[in-house]
């Protein structure tokens, strides 16, 4: 812990202790009952999961372990972006698009002519990664490229350090000549480099020629060693918010600007080369890398089940089908839902078999589109009823989510967002307590306190536990949650929405205040909700009670989201008498936050705490609390 973290914390730590006898506090003080014995309702066993599109170079740049940018060569012109002419000794280059590539799905390519005149001359390309790439010591990168030679060639392939031009990883690719041809290596770092993101490729040629190169690749290591998979320190992260799902794909990401853009699942999985990649609704292009396969086999390393949102006919900017045009985009939902669930003997099983996974995934939720309140022409009605009434009679088992109000096809479960500063969010609060219980269930699929950047204050901590609070107690409601945007790219020019709940560049990554805030209350959530009453209490100060039948146990969060520290009675009566667990979460300010270069100044503080059934306790301002009493 940093000297900032110690100075901030080591007061509050004995203002918790000192408060929980303290004299001082007046018998006139605010009281919080918690009836232990009287259950309220059942707690979902679905409320807390994730939910992440491609934003903020959230895949390509973030969480997918691809080091290179541009891997397909996209261009103008002759400029392709992320590339640049790079040589050794005299070696030349000359780079052009080249008219042709390995497969109908990448049909182009980067053309390059090699002047090589003498010893040590080499020419060709380098690629300078998302902002650089994150290279660490005695670590193994597994690479492939497509290359087509008009003679035998060798491929010298090196990361390079940016501040000393050493190679500190190396191989060497004999390329035949010929037709298109994948080639694969590996290379391993030196084990005397520094961890560190300055770095980049260089892929060159010692002999004169022409040689195109497409769907060029460098893997670092992989979160349970997944072939194609993601960056292990974000999953890491991600499974110590202990969710229960992840929202997939995602978002805006799903529909994307225009019909042509949408997340077309199919064109998404097989071979990479097989993949043409499409532009985000952000403003860059996708590699597709991470595909429906990918999505699902995420969660199924996280040990969570997906929650897939389906293409609904209707794309960003106004373009929607209706009537007998919606027929293929309902038959693409159907044939996905296959893919995800069917056994091999079905067609999209037996693909995804092929693909690499025999075994089906499991699934309970289904959505309809994405935020098509947004459709200005009305007609979400109509093509919800549609896909409702054909993903019903194949699939009678699944809850269908909304993701607008609307009164046909009769959904399941209806998706809120919500986007707020903090004092919006204190009064959002109470929404659903009152809410009528006999419609649809409800999914907060999209939902996040908005102070900070690129990743959120104290402030907004506070704001999302009070929020995940007022959730909590109403869980029979409430189905699932999920805060978004999750992750951010935090180098100039990564964000394009600011406020997201992890941040990282290309060799480190941090949590926010408000991830360790996720985190604290996923990871002490009971299974039903006890009667709470409270009394005199600041109007910034909220709760949550929930306990864990089997092992007895009161999950008791506390946010005092004033500047003002709350004196509180607490009144337990099944409490019992011993030591409880206190995670603590506090801030000097609502404006401290943590950073890439100071990750820490924000994390839980755990102390124990001797209990009993009543008791005085002094919250201090700025300070979200989850204590976990013993019960009788």
């Amino acid at each position: 812990m940093n000297t900032l973290a110690r100075t901030v914390l080591t007061p509050l730590i004995a203002s918790v202790f000192l408060g929980l006898g303290s004299s001082q506090i007046s018998a006139q003080s605010p009281t919080l009952r918690v009836e232990t014995d009287a259950v309220l309702s059942s707690v979902s066993p679905m409320l807390y999961g994730l939910m992440t599109e491609e934003i903020n170079y959230s895949y390509d740049g973030g969480l997918y372990a691809e080091l290179i940018r541009n891997r397909t060569f996209q261009h103008r012109g002759k400029s392709f972006a992320s590339w640049l002419p790079a040589s050794r000794g005299n070696g030349e280059v000359e780079i052009d698009a080249g008219s042709d590539g390995p497969s109908a799905a990448l049909s182009s390519s980067m053309k390059l002519t090699i002047k090589a005149r003498g010893a040590g001359d080499e020419a060709g390309v380098a690629n300078t990664g998302f902002w650089g790439m994150g290279v660490k010591p005695s670590t193994t990168y597994t690479g492939s490229l497509y290359a087509k030679t008009n003679s035998p060639m060798k491929a010298h392939i090196r990361l390079i350090a940016d501040q000393t031009g050493e190679a500190v990883a190396e191989t060497t690719v004999d390329l035949s000549g010929g037709a298109w041809k994948q080639c694969e290596f590996k290379m391993t770092s030196k084990a005397e480099i520094t961890a560190s993101a300055q770095h980049h490729l260089e892929v060159l040629f010692d002999q004169p020629g022409t040689v195109s190169l497409q769907l060029v690749s460098v893997m670092s290591p992989t979160y349970h060693n997944r072939a194609n998979g993601n960056r292990p320190d974000l999953m890491e992260m991600m499974a110590a918010m202990k969710p229960n799902f992840l929202r997939l794909p995602g978002g805006n990401y799903l529909e994307g600007d225009f019909i042509k853009e949408r997340f077309n699942w199919k064109e998404t999985i097989g071979p990479l080369v097989d993949r043409p990649t499409h532009r985000s609704p952000w403003n860059y292009t996708s590699s597709d890398g991470l595909g429906l396969l990918e999505f699902l086999e995420w969660c199924e390393d996280l040990k969570i089940e997906p929650v897939l949102a389906v293409y609904a006919g209707y794309s960003l900017k106004g373009e929607h089908v209706t009537g007998k045009d919606l027929e293929p985009f309902i038959q693409d939902a159907l044939d996905e839902i296959e893919y995800v669930t069917g056994d091999t003997s079905t067609k999209w099983g037996a693909v995804r078999a092929k693909n690499g996974h025999p075994a089906a995934f499991p699934l309970h939720y289904i959505e309809i589109g994405n935020e098509d309140y947004f459709d200005k022409s009305g007609s979400y009605d109509e093509r919800f009823q549609a896909f409702a009434k054909a993903i019903r009679a194949k699939y009678p088992q699944y809850k269908l989510i909304s993701t607008a109000p609307n009164t046909k096809g009769d959904p399941d479960v209806q998706d809120d967002h919500y986007y707020r500063n903090p004092e919006e969010m204190f009064a959002l609060v109470h929404k659903y307590d009152d809410a009528d219980r006999k419609g649809p269930k409800i999914f907060v699929g999209e939902w996040a306190t908005r102070t900070g950047s690129p990743t959120p204050d104290f402030g907004a901590a506070l704001g999302d536990a009070a929020f995940m609070a007022g959730m909590e107690r109403n869980s029979d409601l409430i189905v699932m949650a999920a805060y978004a945007p999750l992750m951010v790219n935090v180098n100039p020019g990564g964000m394009q929405w600011s406020s997201d709940l992890i941040g990282y560049d290309a060799i480190r990554s941090y949590g926010s205040p408000s991830y360790y805030a996720q985190v604290l209350f996923a990871n002490h959530l009971g299974d039903h909700t006890v009667k709470t009453t409270a009394s005199g209490e600041n109007p910034r100060f909220f709760w949550s009670a929930t306990v864990s039948t089997a092992e007895k146990v009161l999950h008791l969060k506390l946010v005092n989201g004033s500047s003002s520290a709350q004196p509180l009675m607490l009144e337990i009566p099944n409490a019992a008498s011993g030591n409880a667990t206190v995670y603590t979460l506090h801030g000097a300010s609502r404006w401290i936050t943590n950073t890439i270069e100071h990750p820490d100044v924000i994390k839980p503080v755990k102390s124990s705490a001797t209990w009993k059934p009543q008791l005085s306790r002094n919250v201090p301002a700025n300070t979200i609390e989850v204590i976990d009493i013993p019960l009788k």
